[in-house]
């Protein structure tokens, strides 16, 4: 298993939480962004970087994904990507998604566009709080419990 994380929008209390959990248990880990992002020097985590581009992250996200990998992405339609080729997807803010919720998840997202793109401001999503950290963290922990 392997950690990958989306990290052109990964928080970074986020990306500190991983690097201490995959250093911890010794998971291979990959941080994927249109530009290069330094990791600790740990031998076994690496930074790729990809051409800007609107898919270009994710594609090579999927590309690298296997069965059973975690993926770190707040992006549902990657989540869905990387979970139809067997790996899991969790949101920075603790939800995990599975072949489960991912329908109806996606299912929200394509409404919320289409009520954008129909003129409703919808507003943002809300600033990553410290519960939203916790319940991240707590998850993680609870994800890795079960695959390690």
């Amino acid at each position: 298993m392997q950690i990958i994380i989306d990290a052109d929008a990964c928080p970074r209390s986020t990306k500190h939480a991983l690097y201490q959990a995959a250093e911890k248990e010794k998971i291979g880990l990959i941080v994927i962004a249109n530009t290069h992002i330094r990791t600790p020097p740990v031998p076994y985590f690496k930074s790729i970087s990809v051409p800007a581009g609107a898919d270009e992250a994710d594609d090579k996200i999927v590309e690298l994904v296997n069965q059973g990998d975690l993926v770190v992405t707040a992006d549902i339609p990657l989540a869905h990507r990387v979970i139809k080729k067997g790996g899991f997807a969790l949101d920075p803010r603790g939800e995990l998604y599975t072949e489960e919720n991912i329908g109806t998840r996606l299912a929200i997202r394509d409404l919320m566009h289409g009520l954008r793109e129909g003129g409703i401001d919808t507003g943002g999503p809300a600033p990553l709080s410290s519960r939203d950290q916790r319940a991240f963290a707590n998850e993680l922990q609870r994800f890795l419990k079960k695959r390690t």
